[in-house]
């Protein structure tokens, strides 16, 4: 049976060149034990610790992983990717050189007959109103066309500098309780209004799997690739929330 994979916040970069490339291999490992029943695999966000595309300039590295997902999606597994905090700043690379389309907002799709909501979950839920407000200038065009001013090396080391205050540093979150959990209330607020099977979220650096309501409805958080090299898996009928060992 086709089945349909989700991963989040490689953080491919991140925190150094030797850790990157360790991590990477890995990755290719994990994407190379799929590729034998995937049909589709999402990509939902943070998948570079920082990217910005300049007009003819794309930042150096990730060849083996760019490599193999031309691969997959030459071979037709559809291959969706959804921009993070990290690496919003997608502007036709990917659509042109992998053929694979990128997602800025968070989409409701139907997968194998079960409504899914999908985003990377930055910016949403209650609260972090000085990260929302960063979000809507990082995502302004004038930002963007004013950062294409800078030499890609300038532009780099910034970027840089600023992304390992993040958490992709190594940092472990912690679990907050059900209640507590924004991505969780957020999901429950959309439920208000419509039925969701499972909303798929990356951002949170945990692996969650919380069932919302009565009806079944689950949160599942993704992870990430720097602690728990976790992933979710879905067969038309389960979903499961896996840690790739390889």
């Amino acid at each position: 049976m086709s089945k349909i994979y989700f991963a989040s916040d490689f953080h491919l970069g991140a925190p150094n060149y030797e850790a990157s490339r360790e991590r990477e291999a890995k990755i290719v490992r994990w994407l190379s034990s799929i590729q034998h029943d995937a049909s589709e695999i999402y990509l939902m966000g943070d998948i570079f610790d920082f990217w910005f595309e300049y007009a003819t300039v794309v930042p150096k590295g990730f060849t083996r992983f760019l490599g193999k997902l031309a691969e997959l999606s030459d071979a037709g597994i559809k291959i969706h990717v959804f921009t993070g905090n990290h690496d919003l700043w997608m502007s036709g690379y990917f659509e042109k050189e992998l053929g694979i389309p990128v997602n800025k907002e968070p989409e409701e799709r139907m997968l194998l007959g079960k409504t899914f909501y999908l985003g990377h979950g930055d910016g949403l839920g209650p609260g972090d109103r000085f990260y929302k407000f960063l979000r809507r200038v990082f995502h302004h065009p004038l930002f963007q066309g004013l950062f294409h001013f800078a030499h890609p090396d300038i532009g780099m080391r910034i970027a840089h500098a600023w992304s390992r205050k993040s958490r992709a540093d190594g940092h472990e979150e912690q679990f907050l309780g059900e209640d507590n959990e924004w991505l969780a209330i957020y999901a429950k607020e959309c439920l208000e209004k419509k039925h969701y099977d499972f909303f798929i979220f990356g951002h949170r650096h945990l692996p969650l799997d919380i069932q919302l309501n009565e009806n079944g409805s689950r949160y599942i958080n993704l992870g990430e690739w720097i602690n728990h090299f976790t992933f979710a898996v879905f067969d038309g009928e389960n979903l499961q929330l896996k840690t790739f060992e390889g």
